[in-house]
């Protein structure tokens, strides 16, 4: 009798776990109908965006410098998520892809999206054979393609605009695109710097406007030019860096251009995790 009653404590329990884990993410998932999430993660010195569509589709745009990726997914990912459908490589560099190596050790990866540059790194290496091993689909980013996201949601790839890049520097063969859903944008810009922002105004001058830019280079001077961001035109911009970092990053000059333009900008390394929510029409900072 007494090991009945122990039983029926546990069942009861564990049935009262498993109904509180159902109503907990019946709950989030009715918030985020209609909603693509964006989440630029507090990872240090480095970038790491996380990315969900209105249908729950999921991409991370670089994987900062290592593991600390990790727990920042554990805070905008359910416990028991262990897929991601698409990563993005921005660059090979290891600030963006380091963390990628701890990602594909913890979750199911679908497809991996990179630029045509190729990283010199141990670590870049080990991404490829990686990628290998999973058996995931290898996208070389091209200008012109969409990656479709689900419920109206797409990356739009600005640069690299060819198939070959395999003569640039890492920061100039940066993937450049804009998240689009609706009438709302985010421009990504990798570690680009001012001569590949240049070239982009030349090709497609207003079109590049967005509601964000992913300040490029971690707010460094070699990236964000006047006349890139004013194409863009951007009411926020942010700047994914480390607290204290060894670089100075951002660069005042950085600062000042964005200042110049009215644009309210937004830094990981004072206010930690930035996350950005739209409903198709605005683009909206949870606080």
């Amino acid at each position: 009798m007494e090991n009945l009653k122990k039983y029926l404590h546990w069942y009861i329990l564990g049935l009262l776990f498993v109904i509180t884990l159902l109503i907990w993410y019946a709950a989030l998932a009715e918030d985020r109908v209609g909603k693509l999430t964006v989440a630029f993660l507090n990872i240090g010195q480095g970038d790491a965006i996380f990315i969900e569509s209105p249908t729950g589709t999921q991409m991370l745009i670089d994987g900062g410098p290592g593991p600390i990726v990790l727990r920042e997914l554990g805070k905008v990912m359910p416990f028991y998520d262990r897929t991601i459908d698409a990563l993005m490589v921005s660059n090979p560099d290891k600030d963006h892809m380091g963390g990628f190596l701890d990602v594909l050790d913890a979750f199911k990866v679908s497809s991996v999206i990179e630029p045509g540059t190729v990283g010199a790194s141990a670590e870049y290496r080990t991404l490829e054979a990686k990628v290998a091993d999973e058996h995931a689909k290898r996208i070389i980013a091209v200008r012109g393609e969409k990656i479709e996201l689900g419920g109206g949601v797409y990356f739009e790839v600005l640069f690299p605009d060819r198939d070959d890049i395999s003569g640039m520097t890492t920061n100039e063969g940066s993937i450049m695109g804009r998240l689009v859903y609706g009438n709302t944008s985010i421009m990504f810009t990798g570690d680009a710097p001012q001569n590949i922002e240049s070239f982009l105004d030349s090709l497609d001058g207003k079109r590049l406007r967005s509601d964000v830019l992913k300040v490029g280079h971690h707010g460094s001077r070699t990236s964000t030019s006047p006349e890139f961001v004013g194409y863009v035109s951007p009411v926020y911009a942010v700047i994914s860096d480390g607290k204290g970092n060894s670089y100075g990053h951002p660069h005042q000059e950085t600062l000042d251009t964005l200042n110049q333009f009215g644009v309210e900008v937004l830094r990981t390394d004072l206010q930690g995790m930035v996350v950005m929510e739209s409903d198709g029409e605005t683009i909206s900072v949870k606080k």
